[in-house]
């Protein structure tokens, strides 16, 4: 299937790029064993940005590729090294594009050179160890994660922007008339639905200098699909004024001037938006003999009804020079109307909404509470949730957002189940008011004495502790006093008092072998 030239709508599907994890890193230098947190931050993902360019007059190049996708930000690194920022994606739109959802949710309409939208942001990358520290966590076990970037669907459609529009049915002459008083060359025939793209010339009457689009041929019901003129209707959205292009040559059967005019007509209201554009009406082809006499007919008539009316003909140019002039009168009056555009670079992004930053709902059949905000779901983002010191840092924030306070508040019990987000990066866990919020963190790094009563470390280390002592056969009075409740034992320390029990096991089978021997010498 060969791909058109001309394309004016297109789906396109842009992906940001991924923000960087945050280093976890600790200075070490001989002769300095406090170095403190040096981990540095994981760059921003790249982002995708729509950017009007003049050179560029067709969506065609979003027809046959329509994935984008801008490159992830890099992690960081230790020694206070950031990673680097991935790189934006920017893809060149013609003047005048619209972009909406795939619901049909215009999101921005890019008008001028320069003129940018952010299609998708790139994520935010994580904070290191070195960012996170404070005078309560002063050396941090963990970085946040670097967030995902947006992926998004949007129809880009086209809608040129010329000041003057040429409508009427197929082979009426629109064509011609900007090859007449422009320097355009469209394509040019003698049989209907010659135009399959819309043809932009521009003008030049006296000192005003303005462009004129020649839309394709309308027929009765283009509004509703027919012929060619309903994909291309958009066209004239912009226009300042609209020109009816009329073939008063015709030899078809039940056609007029005037009830082609009616039928244009009919057909722009049912697109509805160009109510208030003016009027003029050309009646073109009266270098034919019987056109000039029918033109001469329906003239008075046309202007009885407020239309300006301007017999002309493109092949030998007579009434040209009366029509421009006319059109370049219109441009000006709705240029001088406008207010002036901004000429700087216009960038155009999602505003942010005004509201609380979470709401807490109570989820149907005693299932639990949902805490939903922007906040919230992008820190759970964040969270790695296999470092326990990270997620006591997340119950940290929550709490100072007032997260736990709303759940007491609409008489949330603890044990209950809270889950934050809805989508996929959704968590549940069990809801627990007395953790304390803030609190200085005294565990080692990568843990959170907080979370957890017994950690899964400390077990491992007494089980195998308990483990040697059953191999070496040994009962002494540090595994027999030694509690559940005792104070945990770091590996070093649970090694020192290893050996000493061994020594003092030794010890012992000394002594009770120096004293069978003191009692055989007694015999």
């Amino acid at each position: 299937m060969a791909i058109p030239s001309f394309v004016d709508r297109v789906t396109v599907n842009v992906a940001a790029g991924r923000g960087g994890n945050g280093c976890a890193s600790v200075h070490r230098e001989k002769f300095k064993p406090l170095g403190g947190p040096d981990g540095g931050n994981g760059g921003d993902g790249g982002s995708v940005i729509l950017r009007v360019d003049p050179d560029v007059t067709t969506l065609v190049d979003y027809h046959r590729s329509s994935h984008r996708t801008a490159t992830n930000g890099a992690q960081g690194k230790g020694d206070h090294q950031a990673g680097s920022n991935g790189g934006d994606v920017v893809l060149p739109v013609p003047d005048g594009t619209v972009i909406s959802t795939a619901d049909g949710v215009v999101l921005a309409d890019l008008v001028g050179p320069g003129a940018e939208f952010v299609a998708a942001q790139g994520g935010k990358g994580g904070l290191g160890n070195a960012a996170l520290a404070s005078s309560a966590r002063k050396a941090p076990g963990f970085a946040l994660l670097g967030e995902d970037g947006e992926e998004r669907t949007l129809v880009l459609e086209l809608k040129v922007v010329a000041d003057i529009g040429l409508v009427g049915f197929p082979s009426a002459g629109k064509s011609s008339l900007v090859a007449s008083i422009s320097r355009a060359r469209p394509k040019i025939a003698d049989y209907p639905f010659t135009t399959l793209i819309p043809n932009l010339g521009v003008v030049v009457a006296g000192d005003v200098t303005f462009t004129v689009a020649d839309v394709p041929g309308l027929i009765e019901g283009a509004s509703e699909g027919r012929g060619l003129g309903h994909d291309f209707l958009r066209h004239v959205e912009r226009c300042a004024a609209l020109v009816h292009v009329i073939d008063c040559a015709t030899y078809e059967p039940g056609r007029d001037p005037l009830s082609d005019l009616d039928t244009i007509e009919a057909e722009l209201q049912a697109h509805g938006g160009l109510e208030d554009r003016p009027r003029l009406v050309a009646l073109n082809k009266i270098d034919v003999p019987d056109a000039r006499e029918i033109a001469e007919m329906v003239q008075a008539e046309l202007e009885q009804r407020g239309l300006r009316v301007f017999p002309i003909s493109t092949a030998s140019h007579e009434g040209l020079e009366a029509l421009k002039f006319a059109m370049a009168d219109i441009v000006v009056r709705r240029r001088a109307e406008e207010e002036k555009p901004d000429t700087t670079r216009i960038v155009i992004r999602p505003q942010a909404q005004g509201g609380p930053e979470f709401k807490v709902k109570k989820l149907p059949e005693d299932a639990g509470w949902l805490v939903q905000g922007d906040k919230p779901e992008r820190w759970v983002r964040q969270t790695d949730f296999a470092n326990a010191e990270a997620t006591g840092y997340l119950a940290d924030r929550l709490n100072r957002l007032g997260v736990e306070d709303e759940l007491l508040k609409l008489g949330a019990l603890a044990g209950d189940a809270v889950m934050i987000g809805d989508g996929p990066n959704a968590i549940v866990f069990d809801f627990a008011p007395d953790v304390l919020a803030g609190a200085e963190i005294l565990a080692r790094r990568g843990e959170d004495h907080r979370l957890e009563e017994d950690r899964p470390a400390a077990q491992r280390r007494r089980a195998k502790d308990t483990e040697y002592h059953a191999n070496r056969g040994l009962q002494t009075d540090y595994k027999q006093e030694w509690g559940e409740d005792e104070v945990d034992l770091s590996p070093a320390e649970a090694k020192r008092a290893a050996v000493k029990a061994e020594k003092l096991a030794r010890k012992e089978a000394r002594e009770l072998e120096a004293a069978e021997e003191s009692t055989d010498q007694d015999f």
